[in-house]
């Protein structure tokens, strides 16, 4: 399991009636694009660096991906939502920031993890504050999914800073350039 949390299917069938359905579908619509848009971009940098010594750092993270992809994909079901119309686009943006990334090197590649990761876990924050401002108790399984998630993007990030990120080539632009169109995923998986 990722980091504790089961992966079992969501329990959440019985209780859809008192849910607040257009919050909770673009919550898991939005999650699991950016999860799916996670695992293109560490396919993409293993397609680069899976042999060199960063390739061991970067599938670690990649399992963990792998981990979140597959709880989104089971609350899509439990939830009837949606996936967004922009999987395919993601599918090769994802892996071609993740290749164009570790074409930099391990800096670089480290670099588009600390920015897509952080981007990534200050979203999980604004969900998750989203979700106490609804029904802390209610959403209690979404939340403990959601911040369980959020820790291991944290994590991420963390990794990221620790094998030189930071010493990437133009290390603030790149970040900011990422940033930006995490932000724009974000606005359009929630909608579209």
């Amino acid at each position: 399991p990722a980091g504790g949390v089961s992966l079992r299917p969501c329990s959440t069938r019985a209780t859809l009636e008192g849910i607040n359905k257009p919050v909770i579908d673009r919550i898991i619509r939005v999650d699991h694009a950016g999860e799916y848009g996670a695992n293109r971009i560490y396919a993409g940098q293993m397609a680069v660096l899976g042999r060199s010594s960063a390739g061991p750092i970067i599938q670690q993270m990649w399992n963990q991906e792998k981990d979140h992809l597959k709880k989104f994909n089971e609350l899509m079901v439990a939830y009837r939502v949606r996936p967004t119309v922009l999987l395919p686009f993601w599918n090769i943006a994802g892996f071609v920031l993740g290749a164009g990334s570790a074409l930099l090197g391990k800096k670089g590649a480290m670099a588009c993890t600390v920015a897509v990761e952080e981007s990534i876990s200050d979203h999980y924050n604004s969900q998750i504050r989203t979700l106490m401002e609804e029904d802390p108790e209610k959403y209690k399984e979404l939340l403990q999914i959601i911040k369980q998630f959020r820790d291991d993007e944290r994590e991420h990030h963390d990794i990221g800073l620790e094998h030189d990120a930071e010493a990437a080539p133009a290390y603030s632009v790149l970040k900011t350039a990422i940033q930006l169109g995490c932000k724009a995923a974000i606005f359009l998986s929630e909608r579209i």
